[in-house]
């Protein structure tokens, strides 16, 4: 993948304040020739998150919630594979979408293209973007959300939705082993809904939603791309249709939670 300069070598001169914790540079083929993140010792409480959101962008650096209590370990344990990553930019997102629909999807049914937009609230924006990440982590972070073991990161990426593929994240491995293609997609709905990519596990993902579809219509439309993303969302539920996950799942909902088998 191709990434700008990575700041992590040089954490300690950057003026982060930063609780206890160290890099990790392990990869499923040893160890990387350079840091993939910085990993906290202890547990994150809320408000951390969107004290680091406050500096450590620019520096080129980007927070994220990493749970290591999930019964997987922590990243070191992840069998993280940068090298096996491409860029997201050189992937279209509706391309890589209908990719994975023609293959998931029952024989006959037709790709139906991308989601609209409109009406699906108000246009996202950098501010409200991270207002409701900001929300979102922190609801996360009171002690009744679905984390084991939150620990807070910092992984060197521009935009959230290439944090996942800046550490070599394997999570959906079981579904496409270049999560820079997933990165696509993710970058499209930061675009369209003001998604951040807030939460990993070793196998999940969460984002926040700035703008998540308002009506049925709109919520049915987007699980669409949502079952090409991740069929398990849809088939692992106790309705599996899109109209049941559209409506439970999408529908007002301020986090998008995924999870591959």
């Amino acid at each position: 993948m191709a990434t700008l300069p990575n700041p992590l070598p040089r954490l300690a001169s950057l003026g982060l304040r930063l609780p206890p914790g160290g890099l990790v540079d392990t990869t499923d083929d040893g160890p990387w020739h350079e840091p993939l993140l910085w990993l906290a010792d202890g547990r994150a409480a809320p408000g951390d998150w969107a004290a680091l959101r406050r500096t450590a962008p620019s520096v080129g650096l980007l927070p994220v919630v990493l749970d290591v209590g999930a019964g997987h370990g922590g990243p070191e344990l992840w069998e993280l594979m940068p090298g096996e990553m491409s860029y997201p930019g050189d992937h279209d997102a509706e391309e890589v979408l209908e990719e994975f629909w023609d293959e998931y999807a029952e024989e006959d049914a037709d790709w139906p293209g991308l989601s609209g937009t409109e009406g699906a609230g108000d246009d996202p924006d950098p501010e409200s973007a991270e207002s409701a990440a900001s929300a979102v982590v922190d609801s996360l972070l009171d002690g009744g959300g679905p984390l084991k073991d939150p620990r807070l990161a910092l992984v060197p990426a521009r935009r959230s939705a290439d944090i996942p593929t800046a550490i070599g994240w394997m999570g959906p491995a079981n579904h496409e082993n270049d999560t820079g293609r997933l990165s696509a997609v993710l970058r499209s709905w930061e675009d369209r809904f003001g998604i951040r990519v807030v939460a990993l596990g070793f196998d999940t993902l969460l984002v926040s939603v700035a703008a998540p579809p308002t009506t049925l219509a709109e919520a049915e439309a987007l699980a669409v791309e949502h079952f090409a993303f991740c069929p398990d969302n849809i088939w692992q539920g106790s309705d599996p249709t899109l109209t049941a996950y559209a409506a439970h799942q999408l529908l007002n909902q301020p986090a998008w939670h995924f999870w591959w088998d």
